[in-house]
C-alpha cells in the first residue's frame, strides 16, 4: 500500500495526480478557490476538501504532506514583500507540518523564495528535525516551452511522529542544523 498524503494549496491537484501514479492516496486537500475545489471533487471523488488553511486541522497520520505555498510573496512580478504580504502562507504549512510530523515533505514555490524566504522554509524544517534538499526546475527541463524556474523543497525525517511522546519530543527548541547546511539549492539543467 502506498503512502498517504495530505495535499495544502492544492490548486486542481497537479501534486496528488503525479504521487496517484506513483502508487500514493491523497486523503485530504486543503484549496481556498472555488473553482478549483470543483476540478478537485470532479478528479478525486470523495476526498474531503477544507477551503482555509488558517482553519485546518488535521490529526491523523499521514507520510507525505506537499503544497505549492503562494508564490505571490516572491514572485518577480508582484511586488515581492515576503512575509510583509499577507498571502505569505509558508507559516501555516509549517504549523500543519509540525502538527501532523508526516516523514516526507515536498514544497514548490517561484525561484524568488531564494533570495526572500528560502532559508527561514529550510531552518524551520530542519528545526523540526528534516533534512532537506532544494532543487530549482526549469519548465523547460520537462519540454514547456518556457523556463519559469520552480524550486522544489524536499524533507525527510525517521521520526515519524505518529506517537504523541515523539511529537512533544521534537517540538522543543529548533536545531542548530541550519548553520550546516550544504549547497542548499541544486539547479537543474536540460540535457538534449
Amino acid at each position: 500500500m502506498g503512502m498517504n498524503v495530505l495535499d495544502l494549496f492544492s490548486g486542481i491537484g497537479g501534486f496528488s495526480l503525479g504521487l496517484h501514479r506513483a502508487g500514493m492516496n491523497t486523503v485530504q486537500f486543503v484549496e481556498k478557490d472555488p473553482y478549483c475545489r470543483q476540478i478537485l471533487e470532479k478528479n478525486f471523488p470523495g476526498v474531503p476538501i477544507h477551503d482555509d488553511i488558517r482553519t485546518f486541522k488535521y490529526d491523523k497520520p499521514v507520510q507525505l504532506i506537499c503544497g505549492g505555498f503562494p508564490c505571490q510573496p516572491f514572485s518577480q512580478a508582484g511586488l515581492r514583500r515576503g512575509k510583509d504580504d499577507d498571502r505569505h502562507l509558508w507559516p501555516q504549512m509549517a504549523r500543519i507540518i509540525q502538527e501532523v510530523r508526516p516523514r516526507w515533505v515536498i514544497g514548490e514555490n517561484v525561484s524568488g523564495i531564494i533570495n526572500l524566504e528560502l532559508d527561514e522554509v529550510l531552518a524551520t524544517l530542519e528545526g523540526k528535525n528534516y533534512q532537506c534538499q532544494t532543487l530549482v526546475i526549469p519548465a523547460c527541463a520537462v519540454n514547456a516551452p518556457h523556463r519559469r524556474d520552480r524550486v522544489w523543497i524536499v524533507g525527510y525525517t525517521e521520526q515519524d511522529g505518529s506517537s504523541t511522546a515523539e511529537k512533544s519530543r521534537i517540538s522543543g527548541s529548533p536545531s542548530t542544523r541550519s548553520s550546516k547546511r550544504e549547497n542548499k539549492t541544486i539547479k537543474s539543467q536540460r540535457t538534449g
